[in-house]
């Protein structure tokens, strides 16, 4: 997806986040997160990393290069801002960290390359919500582009790449011979004030773009790539963060498209941070041994107040899913989704409680997660296997699960059990538990009828 050369000759200058809150023309009506969008006003200071020494060979690394530029850049902090410009070239790195008020500007054809090296990626604790490594318990492998209590950072571009080279990583996962679980691309850790735009991302180790106790956060014409083959592989995970907004990116990944999430069992219930008020809008999406979009099965903190719309799924193995198993606790409530295409997907719509795993012994069974008030409208699918699938489990019941002009030409209807809502114009015919003539589309969650939205605030 390509950006108006204006926005982009505005960004080329290097820019920082402004507050604004106006809807865009085109749009839907419907007041969601992605109406609330941050301005960008350029920085007063710009350095090029080849200042710093670096060399766009693919070969030299640059890690210390990009570090001695951030720390360098940490002194404008409070004149404004600065950019750290990297021209075109492929510039290999291991694990480097952000700074505040920064734009980190990739030029057209500049490609950042993560090291296949893994001792130039440092090892850092687990997450206090995950308690472990997703992948072994322990440790986990710090990500290629760092945040850790930063505001107002944009990572952006004239269509430049981060390509994290990340076939040794799946190469070594499936081998079972890491040490420690996967990197991402890009991860940021309890910051506020975020923008990711106009850049390509490939080939990331494990997940590509994870905002993690962030507030903030806007993802904006991106292209996330792996292949069907990476295993385990996720495009963007808002994972405990509130006010995001993803839209105008196309995402094709081995697993999870995007994934929602908010902590793993008693550490996640411990930590208690939600992901809450995310928007996701007019983005194309590929998954080819998860789903495109996925709430949990990770969301022991909660997650609330979804919106998509404008969203088309092709070729994949689930469309859109929510999960979770008995001793997450939390709860998915007040989930909205209209204006879905899909075509090729093997299972369209999923709630399912008996789904996920366990970090360790150490889950409180009685832990029982809440799913409510679950919309979906205005759905249309071809070449759908099985329209959908809302299984309950032992103690997790779906509740108020609605089906309002879902038309997804399957060969097979639904599977139903545990689940309690309504339907109105939906085929194939929709199983018993939602076809409940006594109730109507009153009862369901509608995002219209909602307050929804939050602005970006400095």
């Amino acid at each position: 997806m390509k950006m108006p050369v204006a926005l982009l000759l505005l960004l080329a200058l290097s820019c920082g986040i402004q507050t604004t809150a106006a809807g865009e023309p085109g749009r839907s009506s419907s007041d969601g997160q992605c109406d609330h969008k941050p301005s960008l006003e350029p920085r007063p200071h710009s350095v090029s990393i080849l200042e710093f020494g670096a060399v766009a060979d693919g070969k030299t690394l640059n890690t210390i290069a990009f570090q001695n530029a951030i720390f360098y850049l940490k002194s404008f902090t409070d004149k404004g801002g600065a950019q750290l410009y990297v021209p075109k070239g492929k510039w290999l790195t291991g694990s480097f960290n952000l700074t505040s008020h920064l734009t980190l500007f990739l030029a057209k054809g500049a490609t950042i390359l993560g090291s296949q090296d893994p001792s130039h990626w440092d090892v850092v604790e687990p997450l206090p919500s995950y308690g472990r490594g997703i992948e072994l318990p322990g440790a986990r492998y710090r990500s290629l582009i760092n945040g850790y209590k930063l505001q107002d950072v944009v990572i952006t571009g004239d269509e430049g790449s981060i390509d994290g080279q990340g076939k040794v990583w799946w190469d070594w996962y499936n081998a079972h011979s890491l040490n420690y679980s996967r990197p991402h691309l890009v991860e940021l850790v309890q910051c506020e004030d975020i923008v990711v735009s106009n850049l390509t991302f490939l080939n990331a180790p494990a997940y590509s773009i994870h905002p993690v106790y962030c507030s903030n956060v806007l993802v904006q014409n991106i292209s996330i790539s792996t292949p069907p083959e990476s295993p385990g592989t996720v495009g963007i995970v808002p994972d405990s963060s509130n006010n995001i907004c993803i839209e105008d990116s196309s995402i094709e990944t081995g697993h999870d498209a995007i994934a929602l999430k908010s902590g793993w069992d008693e550490y996640g219930i411990n930590y208690g941070r939600p992901t809450m008020h995310v928007h996701v809008r007019d983005v194309t999406l590929k998954s080819s041994a998860g789903a495109c979009i996925a709430l949990g099965s990770e969301m022991s903190g909660g997650i609330s107040d979804v919106q998509g719309d404008d969203i088309r799924l092709h070729d994949s193995r689930g469309g859109i899913e929510l999960r979770t198993t008995r001793g997450r606790g939390g709860y998915i409530e007040r989930v909205f989704f209209s204006g879905v295409e899909m075509t090729g997907v093997e299972v369209g719509l999923v709630a399912r409680g008996d789904m996920g795993e366990h970090p360790d012994q150490g889950f409180d069974r009685g832990a029982v997660p809440l799913v409510r008030e679950i919309t979906f409208r205005d759905v249309v699918g071809s070449k759908v296997g099985l329209a959908g699938n809302f299984t309950g489990a032992e103690g997790v019941e779906l509740g108020s699960i609605c089906l309002l002009n879902v038309t997804l030409a399957s060969g097979d209807s639904w599977v139903c059990s545990g689940v309690d809502g309504f339907s109105e114009i939906v085929s194939p015919e929709p199983c018993q538990e939602l076809a409940d003539s006594e109730k109507s589309s009153s009862s369901c969650y509608d995002v219209m009828k909602q307050s929804y939205g939050r602005s970006f605030s400095l």
